[in-house]
């Protein structure tokens, strides 16, 4: 992955809160992942674990233009924080569980800073 795939990639992970993405169901072992890593980055302010896999829909393999990924994840940030400002994010995150506004901010933030400093960016 590149720099701009990388913020393709995070426009399309924040779609996933703006229910714009739906994730495919995933078995419950690994919902029990999901939901204790959730936890274990609150208590810990842990960033997302280094090689925790990506859902198919969220992966860009392909060639994008920097400019545009940036700008249109710029556009997605606006309408994540008027979403998230209006309390009109879900309840629920297919991997996390139930999930409440400071939940998306904390693990949103957490992938955007994650991503950002591995592209030094």
């Amino acid at each position: 992955m590149n720099a701009a795939q990388m913020l393709y990639h995070c426009d399309l992970v924040l779609q996933i809160p703006l229910q714009k993405i739906e994730l495919q169901k995933i078995n419950y072992i690994f919902r029990m992942i999901g939901i204790i890593t959730k936890k274990e980055m609150h208590i810990f302010n842990n960033g997302i674990p280094h090689n925790m896999p990506t859902f198919q829909k969220l992966i860009v393999n392909f060639e994008c233009s920097f400019e545009e990924a940036r700008n249109n994840l710029l556009k997605t940030l606006d309408f994540y924080w008027d979403s998230f400002e209006k309390q009109s994010l879900p309840k629920e995150h297919i991997l996390f569980g139930n999930m409440k506004e400071k939940d998306w901010g904390f693990l949103e933030y957490k992938h955007l800073d994650h991503h950002l400093k591995q592209f030094n960016v």
